[in-house]
């Protein structure tokens, strides 16, 4: 439910992760102490990046809303007994297959709806443009792992669904208009180029690549003018930053929230200036001619790691850094980790290691245009997507008595 939901319904992805939480409070005499005896100790690497971050969002009781702002750090706290539940209960590999499919395509088949009947100027499901297109992208570059890295194990009519729902979640990502996500992409390709070439079939990955360039094709007939409408935009909008200063602009804001807070954060570089400490420095430093006035517009960075850099200080960046980089290390694919002491490659493995590895990549590259994971809609699909690869990897790999 938690991908299968995600995009296509409002607030999809929190509905799968409440059920879980509901089974992991109901059935909590199944893991109270099971997992927690047997964890491993990636187990509890992960689970201590998710509490670290937590403790970070925890201090943004010093801003306005006060104790509402607790909203974000709950959800750090809520995923705990949900990854213990799951390590006892862990959730299928087809079940989780199918729900990437149907999610993929539900978000490019919203956004064909959004923009094609609708009317609207940029594809936004039921939350902002950016979140929208970049967790459709997240969808349908998982879909092309999977597919991908399963090769000829998929059956035809799951292999075509796969190929369905790659194109319509990249193509919900195009409809949105969302630059970010396609920066993110394009940084991240190299590295599953490489990792796919060296370990998944490769006749599938020619056909996915041949996808994809029909598919590229495809969205440059129907939506030529506007993507290139929007790369002149960032291009133009660049220059007259860098030329004049201009910071009214889209890229010229992100740009000056980019300097303020790189500055900002070498002020008070192991405390930072906190929630509210932040907005009023920022509001001075535009009075003083430091900053274009456009950037008390928005009470973040525009940069996952700078906004933490100004707000948090090093401690911040830190804990973010491991929020990402402790995944990578669980998920990154090795010879060890995909085979057996006598087997070939695990298929199924290698698909739930690449997407698993897919989200602190993406949400990286996310990171460097937006705060992704100020909005509700990040922190839920990264959390819980996240929970539910890891679990099911790690009981393949018990299956298969290999290391996690």
């Amino acid at each position: 439910m938690v991908p299968g939901l995600a995009l296509w319904l409002p607030s999809g992805y929190s509905w799968g992760a409440l059920l879980l939480l509901l089974c992991s409070l109901v059935g909590v005499h199944q893991w109270w102490r099971r997992p927690l005896g047997m964890a491993s100790g990636t187990t509890w690497a992960l689970a201590g990046s998710f509490a670290l971050i937590g403790l970070v969002w925890m201090l943004d009781v010093d801003g306005p809303g006060g104790l509402r702002n607790l909203d974000r750090a709950a959800k750090y706290v809520v995923a705990l007994p949900c990854l213990f539940y799951l390590l006892a209960c862990p959730p299928r590999v087809r079940s989780l297959w199918w729900g990437m499919t149907i999610g993929a395509m539900g978000s490019g088949l919203l956004a064909l709806y959004q923009t094609g009947v609708l009317g609207m100027e940029r594809a936004g499901g039921f939350s902002n443009a950016i979140q929208y297109g970049n967790l459709s992208l997240a969808l349908g570059l998982m879909c092309a792992l999977v597919w991908c890295a399963l090769g000829a194990n998929l059956g035809r009519w799951q292999a075509m669904a796969l190929a369905v729902a790659t194109a319509l979640g990249l193509l919900g990502s195009l409809l949105s208009m969302s630059r970010g996500g396609w920066l993110a992409l394009g940084l991240s390709l190299p590295l599953w180029g490489w990792l796919l070439w060296r370990w998944a079939y490769r006749p599938m990955l020619l056909r996915a690549a041949a996808l994809g360039t029909l598919g590229l094709l495809v969205a440059l007939v129907l939506q030529g003018p506007q993507l290139y409408q929007r790369w002149v935009e960032a291009r133009t909008e660049t220059q007259n930053y860098l030329a004049h200063d201009q910071a009214n602009s889209s890229v010229g804001q992100r740009l000056d929230h980019w300097r303020l807070a790189w500055a900002m954060g070498w002020d008070r570089p192991w405390t930072g200036w906190g929630r509210a400490g932040y907005t009023a420095e920022k509001q001075q430093r535009v009075a003083a001619g430091q900053a274009h006035p456009s950037v008390l517009a928005f009470d973040h960075g525009h940069n996952e790691f700078l906004d933490l850099w100004a707000k948090r200080g090093l401690p911040g960046v830190l804990a973010l850094l491991l929020l990402y980089a402790v995944p990578a290390a669980i998920f990154w694919p090795t010879r060890a980790r995909l085979r057996s002491a006598t087997g070939p490659t695990d298929r199924t493995t290698l698909a739930l290691r690449l997407t698993g590895l897919a989200l602190p990549v993406l949400y990286c590259g996310f990171g460097l245009t937006q705060a992704f994971l100020k909005h509700n809609s990040g922190n839920m699909f990264y959390l819980f997507m996240l929970i539910l690869i890891f679990t099911s990897l790690q009981a393949r790999q018990a299956q298969r008595q290999a290391p996690l």
